[in-house]
C-alpha cells in the first residue's frame, strides 16, 4: 500500500534524526566514562545559555519562512533573519569579551571561565541551523535536513571522546558541540545552494524590514513566548546550580537528556511536518481535524506502554548503561511530563498557523511562575529531588492544558470552515 506523503516525510526526518541520536547515544557509553557527573553539570550550565540566547538571535522569525505567502517573500525572510542572527551573535561576542577581559562575569558564567567565549559562535551556528532547516522545510527537502542532524550529532560525539581520551575535560564537551553544529551547516549551506533557493543577503534592507514587519507576531509572541519557556526550563541549571552540587545538576542533566531526547526527535520531525502540511490546507480552506486526531492517536498508542516501561525500569537500567547511580529517580519524576508534552509539542504549530501566539504567551508566563515557585520551595526544603518534582510537575499541568486549547482552536476551525 502506497504511503501518504506526510508519513513518508515523517519517515524521512525520524529516519535521520534517529540515527543522528542514535549516534549521540552510543557516544554516552564512552562519555559518561570518561566525563564526570560534575563535568555534564558544568556542560549543562554552559548549554543552559545557548538555549535561552538563541530565542534572541533569530528572534523565531524562521518560523515565518514556513508561513511565507510566496518563495519570494520566505526568501527576504530568511535573508533579514541571517542578518539579525549575525548581528545579535556578535554583539554577544562583544559583550561576553568585555565581561571576560574585565573578570566581572556574573553568576553561573563565572564558573564556565574561558568557556564563555564559546556561547556566541554557538548561539551563531545554532541560529544559520534554525533558518536553513525552515528553508527546506517549506521546500520539503527532509532528506537534507535529516543528512545535517546525522553529521552534527557523528562530528560533536566524534570530538568529544577525542578530546576526552587526550584529558581535555570539563572543555571537551562544549567545544565538540560547537564543533558538529558548524559542521551540520556546511551540509545545509553546500545543498542550500542547489535549490535555487539559497539566501544569498541581496535583498534589499527595506524588502527584509517589510516582511519582518508583515510576521512580526513571531518576535512579539512566539520568541516572546519561547524566551519565557527557555528561560524557565533551564532553572535548575541557571538557580539551582547556585545552592545545590553539580555533581546533583548533572546526573539530573543527563536524567533530562534520556528522557526528552526521545520526544524532541519525533516533536521536531512532527511539527515541521505537521505545520508545512497544515499552514498548506489552512491557506486552501481544506480539513485538518482529521489529520491531527489520527496523529494523536497514533502516538499515544505508542507512546503510553512505554512510558509505564520506563518508570519500571529507569534505575537498574541508568545505572547499567552509563555507570552513574542516582538518575532513575529524576527520570521517574520527569515520565509524566515527558508523556504529556510528547502531544503538547508536536502541536505548538496550531498557534502560529490561526496567529494566535499572543494567547499562547499567556500559558508560558503562567509555567515561568509556576516553576519559579517550584524552584523556590525546593531551595527552601533543602532538596534538589523536591525541586524538580515540583518543576516536573508544573510542567505537566501547563502542558496538559496548551494540548486542550491547541484542540479547541482546530475543533473552531473545522467549524468555521463548514460554514464558509
Amino acid at each position: 500500500m502506497k504511503r501518504s506523503p506526510i508519513v513518508r516525510e515523517m519517515g524521512t526526518l525520524l529516519s535521520g534524526n534517529v540515527l543522528a541520536q542514535l549516534i549521540s547515544l552510543v557516544a554516552y557509553f564512552a562519555l559518561t566514562r570518561i566525563f564526570s557527573s560534575d563535568d555534564y553539570g558544568l556542560f549543562a550550565i554552559f548549554y543552559s545559555y545557548i538555549e535561552v540566547l538563541i530565542i534572541l538571535s533569530t528572534c523565531k522569525y524562521e518560523l515565518a519562512v514556513v508561513k511565507a505567502d510566496s518563495d519570494a517573500e520566505a526568501r527576504d525572510v530568511a535573508d533579514f533573519t541571517l542578518r539579525l542572527n549575525a548581528m545579535v551573535s556578535f554583539l554577544l561576542l562583544t559583550v561576553v569579551l568585555v565581561l571576560w577581559q574585565t573578570d566581572s562575569l556574573p553568576g553561573n558564567f563565572g564558573q564556565l571561565g574561558w568557556m564563555v567565549m564559546l556561547i556566541p559562535p554557538m548561539v551563531y551556528f545554532s541560529g544559520t541551523s534554525r533558518i536553513y532547516r525552515a528553508i527546506y522545510n517549506r521546500l520539503h527537502r527532509y532528506r537534507t535536513m535529516a543528512l545535517s542532524e546525522t553529521v552534527n550529532a557523528a562530528a560533536a560525539a566524534v570530538l568529544k571522546v577525542g578530546l576526552g581520551l587526550l584529558g581535555v575535560l570539563q572543555a571537551g564537551l562544549p567545544v565538540g558541540t560547537v564543533a558538529g553544529r558548524a559542521v551540520g551547516n556546511l551540509v545545509y549551506r553546500y545543498r542550500l545552494v542547489q535549490t535555487g533557493m539559497a539566501p544569498r543577503l541581496t535583498t534589499r534592507w527595506s524588502e527584509g524590514c517589510h516582511a519582518a514587519r508583515k510576521h512580526r507576531n513571531f518576535p512579539l509572541f512566539v520568541a516572546s513566548k519561547d524566551f519565557v519557556n527557555s528561560l524557565s526550563s533551564n532553572l535548575p541549571f541557571l538557580w539551582l546550580a547556585l545552592y545545590f552540587d553539580r555533581a546533583d545538576v548533572g546526573l539530573f542533566s543527563l536524567a533530562l537528556t534520556f528522557t526528552f531526547r526521545p520526544v524532541n526527535i519525533l516533536n521536531v520531525a512532527f511539527e515541521q511536518v505537521l505545520y508545512a502540511r497544515t499552514a498548506e490546507a489552512v491557506r486552501s480552506r481544506q480539513p485538518i481535524g482529521r489529520m491531527i486526531g489520527r496523529f494523536l492517536l497514533v502516538i499515544n498508542a505508542v507512546a503510553l506502554p512505554v512510558a509505564v516501561l520506563g518508570w519500571v525500569v529507569a534505575e537498574p537500567l541508568f545505572a547499567f548503561c552509563f555507570g552513574w547511580e542516582g538518575c532513575g529517580v529524576y527520570v521517574r519524576a520527569l515520565i509524566p511530563w515527558v508523556y504529556v508534552m510528547l502531544s503538547s509539542t508536536s502541536l505548538m504549530f496550531i498557534s502560529n498557523v490561526f496567529s494566535t501566539q499572543r494567547v499562547e504567551f499567556g500559558f508560558y508566563l503562567v509555567l515561568l511562575v509556576l516553576r519559579v515557585a517550584a524552584i523556590a520551595a525546593g531551595i527552601a526544603a533543602g532538596s534538589f529531588l523536591t525541586a524538580i518534582r515540583l518543576y516536573a510537575a508544573a510542567g505537566t499541568l501547563v502542558a496538559a492544558s496548551l494540548l486542550v486549547w491547541y484542540l479547541w482552536q482546530v475543533r473552531r476551525y473545522e467549524l468555521t470552515r463548514r460554514t464558509c
